[in-house]
């Protein structure tokens, strides 16, 4: 899940297998937490498979491109950040 092309981004990865709505809302919650669009609302958050994730050579460390993308529009909640034990 990486925050929308405007603002800095950063990536959430969920692992597993067939990967609920639920928790694709609850990962684009958190990646927009973290990035400088977490006082906003209606944040749009980009999220697809790994498997389209590529880092171009000699790309800077964190500097991914990626295809076949949805978006998702949330409002940042940290909350998600805590984890239950």
């Amino acid at each position: 899940m990486a925050p929308y092309k405007k603002h800095s981004r950063l990536s959430v990865i969920v692992k597993g297998s067939n990967i609920g709505d639920q928790t694709i809302i609850e990962a684009a919650e958190l990646a927009a937490a973290y990035s400088k669009a977490k006082n906003s609302s209606n944040v749009p958050v980009d999220y697809t498979e790994v498997k389209y994730v590529k880092k171009p050579s000699g790309a800077k460390p964190g500097m991914v491109i990626y295809t076949t993308n949805k978006t998702v529009f949330v409002t940042p909640d940290i909350s998600k950040a805590k984890r239950e034990d």
